[in-house]
């Protein structure tokens, strides 16, 4: 028996419902103002505010929630806080926040002055950790295992959330569920749900459709992918069809309200290129010999073709001094895959900064994406290497390099570069003894750890060691003009001493 046509039933519906003729609803979710966009936020509710540094900060809608002080007691989940006057800072000043879920104090003293002064609760968060619990929330999975934090006082809830006016604790955090997979360790996290979303656009049209501009994705993405309500502000708004399909980075199923921003872009830290040896001088002359002897070294660790990630400082700087023919590819966790150098002056790009917030360049054939990608690759083992600086690191591998007493800074991305060391290489740079002359290699860590054995070679102005999780310390190199009784004396854990002992 032969079918009926398909268009003598469905047809006359399809052109009822959907004829250009036909009246349709229009969709436009623009806003004349970041006053009208933020008319029914509520006060005790948890907002996720995304960017990095002064990248793709949402200032125009934080400064809205600034000129409504009747919205108090507010949970933020942010990398950081701004600083003082900046973004975020400003709600800490008004006293509109009254607890912070976030990865790194930095140089903001008031943020760091009204946590240890009890007037703020800081939940301390891995930056990985953050972006996964956002994007865990943004998918509906309601917690995850990571490795990192694994054997840290994250893990085993020992950091302050809370402290008393008389500088006690009032509040720490809670233990965390452990399970192991294939041998390996890892930390039950449950997944952010936040009611408000502020985050920070290049362009978006009536639609909610949103596009990117560099690296100012960072924690935007997640965060306005997860929120019940997401205010979006666009340093440009489009018409509809203006941004191809293929480049709609942040769809506007996820968006509730457009505002154009009005704020003018900073940048935290210009940064401009120089020449590398420039870069090395901090301090006395005897510094700058120490930090050339360490960075020079470090740079023989870079093997072609390696994915790299470069914790701030001394490690930043090693890619100057790449031997002759070989290349890496420079992965950065806010979200750069093929990181490039210091920009020149005129070149600089407030929506282009590296870990440190300060501003660089793209190399050719680089890449862009949200820190929540960034991250998962470096928890799946893809970066090669990664070398960072540390305050202490024992005779097995354990790193301390975020937390000194009386002092707060955070813990930003450092303990997911070190929680797969099984696949990425972790090597430490660093001065082999503290200012007051005390050991910074040890048998135990006496600072809180970023990560248990993680760390495979260490190299300081004296020494090069080889670790072994099991094994210990192995003495592999020393310093032109240094003895290894010199070492042993500067060091306050055991080492054997390689059969062919070398000179750097």
């Amino acid at each position: 028996m032969k079918a009926k046509p398909y268009t003598s039933v469905f047809r006359p519906l399809w052109r009822r419902n959907f004829s250009v003729s036909a009246p349709q609803r229009a969709i436009d979710k623009i806003c004349p103002s970041a006053q009208e966009a933020v008319k029914d936020v509520k006060g005790s509710s948890t907002v996720l505010v995304g960017g990095f540094g002064f990248s793709g900060v949402p200032n125009t809608l934080i400064n809205a929630l600034r000129d409504r002080p009747d919205l108090k007691d507010f949970t933020v989940v942010s990398n950081n806080a701004g600083m003082p006057g900046v973004g975020l800072g400003q709600l800490l000043e008004t006293g509109q926040i009254s607890k912070m879920i976030a990865s790194f104090i930095g140089e903001n003293k008031v943020f760091e002055k009204m946590y240890l002064s009890g007037d703020l609760s800081l939940e301390l968060t891995p930056q990985g950790t953050i972006a996964e619990k956002c994007a865990a929330g943004a998918a509906g999975v309601p917690a995850f295992y990571t490795p990192a934090a694994y054997g840290t006082i994250v893990q085993t809830g020992e950091l302050p959330v809370r402290y008393n006016k008389d500088g006690t604790v009032a509040e720490k955090s809670k233990p965390k569920e452990t399970r192991e997979f294939n041998g390996k360790q890892y930390v039950l996290e449950e997944a952010i749900f936040g009611d408000y979303a502020l985050v920070k656009v290049h362009k978006a049209d009536k639609l909610g459709n949103c596009q990117f501009r560099k690296a100012m994705n960072n924690f935007n993405e997640a965060m306005a992918k997860n929120a019940k309500v997401t205010l979006v502000e666009a340093d440009e708004i489009v018409e509809v069809g203006e941004i191809a399909p293929e480049n709609v980075h942040l769809q506007g199923i996820y968006v509730s309200k457009v505002i154009k921003s009005t704020v003018e872009k900073k940048i935290e830290k210009l940064t401009f290129a120089k020449d590398p040896d420039a870069m090395l001088q901090a301090g006395s002359g005897d510094a700058t010999v120490r930090r050339e002897r360490i960075v020079k070294r470090a740079a023989k660790e870079f093997k072609d073709g390696m994915y790299v990630n470069l914790g701030i400082g001394m490690p930043l700087i090693a890619p100057a001094y790449l031997p002759e023919g070989v290349e890496v590819v420079l992965q950065s966790e806010n979200g750069i895959l093929g990181l490039g150098g210091y920009p020149r002056p005129g070149e600089e790009d407030p929506d282009l900064i590296n870990p440190g917030k300060e501003t660089v360049t793209l190399g050719r054939g680089a890449s862009l994406f949200g820190s929540h990608e960034s991250f998962g690759m470096i928890r799946a083992g893809r970066i090669d290497l990664t070398m960072l600086g540390a305050l202490q690191v024992s005779q097995y591998g354990d790193l301390a390099n975020f937390m000194l007493p009386g002092k707060v800074k955070g813990i930003g991305g450092a303990m997911d570069l070190v929680a797969n060391p099984s696949k990425t290489k972790v090597v430490v740079t660093m001065e082999h003894t503290d200012k007051k002359g005390n050991p910074k290699i040890l048998e135990e860590c006496t600072f809180p750890l970023t990560g248990p054995r993680c760390v495979s070679k260490i190299i300081t102005d004296l020494a090069v060691f080889d670790v072994s999780p099991t094994e210990g310390l192995v003495l592999t190199e020393v310093a032109e003009g240094v003895t290894v009784d010199e070492v042993r004396s500067k060091t306050a854990a055991p080492f054997k001493v390689a059969d062919d002992l070398k000179t750097y």
